[in-house]
């Protein structure tokens, strides 16, 4: 992964992670070790799926670029039913706090997504691919003299 993609992960990755830590030691104090276990197991399915699915986007962008405002809205929505999914299955369970979970769950979602568009909004992304300095030397006209 080239170091562009590696920031763009880490600028959303990071924060989540705190937002994660912050609700455990919340969910821990409010419910015990399930509470704490539940939020952490919450904020590591989120930077699982949301780092993987930046990851397919950003490769998407760069070999298929027609495709990647499609390809992100499909991820999006794929990545949330997903996140469902774990909160339809992990409902009942005994093995952590099912609430602290999926609180967890869906503050370290939102905490990513509005990570990733501050990250977004500071990039420096050029609109137009400037005309590097080798190509004007090999375009010479007239007489050198």
């Amino acid at each position: 992964m080239p170091s562009n993609d590696v920031r763009t992960v880490l600028q959303a990755a990071v924060p989540t992670a705190v937002a994660g830590a912050v609700a455990a030691a919340i969910s821990g104090g409010v419910a015990g070790g399930k509470g704490a276990l539940g939020s952490v197991i919450g904020t590591l399915l989120v930077i699982l799926f949301m780092g993987i699915g930046l990851g397919v986007l950003l490769r998407t962008a760069r070999s298929l670029p027609h495709l990647f405002q499609s390809m992100g809205l499909m991820l999006y929505t794929a990545q949330l039913l997903l996140l469902f999914i774990f909160l339809a299955v992990f409902k009942n369970t005994t093995l952590f706090n099912p609430r602290a979970f999926a609180i967890s769950l869906v503050v370290a979602t939102i905490v990513w997504v509005a990570a990733q568009v501050r990250g977004h909004m500071k990039a420096k992304i050029l609109y137009v691919e400037p005309e590097s300095a080798k190509d004007d030397k090999s375009e010479k006209t007239g007489s050198s003299t």
